[in-house]
């Protein structure tokens, strides 16, 4: 497997892992609220219909036996009573109607953010991965033809006659692609290095990767001389074990001057503006090629640099969107905080109720006594009263 095929594999895996974190992610945390609303539902509905059902129960059944026994002054009381009970149920009715409002307002809130954010990860996911297909499809493509590309770029050895000409080519050809495919902060030209060296450009990637230096000068002269019609066999094959000899020189050279622990990452990005000097390392060259893994240093043309800043651009993406998701942990965060108060408020109102509950039963006790006192008034059991009257004093 080749080091292109492995950073496909790699970055298909990778892309398939965060989508199907996030997705998993997001429909825990909906489902999580979904219960959490109907839960809370529930449960105000029951304990407030059960309590005000019982209320009322009691309150009508004691005031219906009082109402043909007493005289004019108990049925004030009872009236009295009536008015306030009827004051603080309606009050309680509507305290637990605004209390229900304002629960579903935040619930219907959260809910839209979450949906929101959701529908905006989703979206972002489906463009990264969208992108990042057709960028492979682009590579494949050209992979494909990479075998003709020899005959096709001869014209380069003229258009890059000395190695300034040819610096400047591959300089403009990266900062090309860099712009095209990094956002202004992931990246520097021309950036200085604390050991004093200036490298051609500098990527600024998510931890643990970190800065990563790409060096765009490639050495060519005897890459030229190697594909020389008029040159003798023998002096091609000079030219070749030369180019080899070129290459890895110019790797010792990236890795020891863009190489610096605690500062750049632990590898350098060696780029080849033309695919034609790629192709040949790759396909005759592959001592060449192990020797600069062996050093840290990755070989890139413009095809295979496009892929490693695919896969740079969709990591920082993924960052932006873990952000997002600590948004979202924040709302519930707060919404826990609003729910524990709402918990602490019921449990008052409980209370309260509890409290409302024995001063009926205490007010129902007082009734049945005045009750029978009118029973015996009426029964002319007046002896009896004086005997009582005699026995409380």
């Amino acid at each position: 497997m080749t080091q292109t095929e492995t950073i496909f594999a790699l970055l298909g895996a990778a892309v398939l892992l965060s989508a199907w974190l996030l997705l998993r992610s997001f429909a825990h945390e909906r489902g999580l609220q979904r219960r959490l609303a109907e839960a809370l539902s529930e449960q105000l509905d029951d304990r407030l219909a059960a309590q005000h059902r019982e209320i009322l129960r009691d309150l009508h059944e004691g005031l219906a036996r009082q109402t043909d026994r007493i005289g004019e002054h108990a049925r004030a009381d009872r009236d009295l009573l009536q008015r306030g009970l009827s004051a603080a149920s309606l009050q309680l009715s509507r305290g637990m109607q605004a209390l229900t409002q304002s629960v579903d307002g935040r619930l219907d809130t959260l809910s839209g953010q979450v949906s929101q954010r959701l529908d905006e990860g989703f979206r972002k996911t489906n463009e990264t991965f969208a992108s990042v297909m057709a960028r492979l499809a682009t590579i494949d493509e050209a992979q494909k033809k990479i075998d003709g590309l020899t005959t096709n770029v001869v014209s380069l050895q003229e258009l890059l006659g000395d190695k300034r000409a040819r610096g400047a080519f591959g300089e403009v050809q990266l900062e090309a692609l860099v712009q095209n495919a990094l956002p202004p902060d992931a990246y520097a030209f021309q950036q200085v290095l604390p050991n004093g060296t200036r490298v051609d450009c500098l990527l600024t990637l998510p931890a643990p990767t970190g800065k990563v230096a790409v060096d765009a000068k490639f050495p060519l002269e005897n890459y030229h001389r190697m594909f020389d019609a008029d040159a003798a066999e023998l002096d091609r094959r000079a030219a070749q074990q030369a180019f080899r000899t070129d290459v890895k020189r110019h790797v010792d050279a990236i890795a020891g001057k863009y190489i610096l622990p605690g500062t750049t990452s632990d590898g350098a990005v060696l780029f080849l503006p033309a695919e034609a000097v790629f192709a040949e390392i790759h396909a005759y060259h592959p001592e060449v090629v192990a020797y600069a893994q062996h050093k840290r240093v990755w070989i890139v043309s413009p095809t295979t640099l496009m892929a490693v800043l695919n896969t740079a651009r969709a990591v920082l993406k993924d960052v932006e969107t873990r952000k997002q998701i600590h948004v979202i942990q924040d709302a519930l965060a707060k919404l826990a905080k609003d729910f524990q108060r709402f918990d602490e408020r019921m449990a008052a109102l409980a209370r309260h109720i509890e409290q409302a509950s024995r001063d009926v039963q205490d007010v129902h006790t007082s009734s049945r006594k005045i009750s029978a006192h009118f029973h015996k008034i009426e029964s002319a059991q007046l002896d009896e009263l004086a005997d009582e009257a005699g026995a409380q004093t």
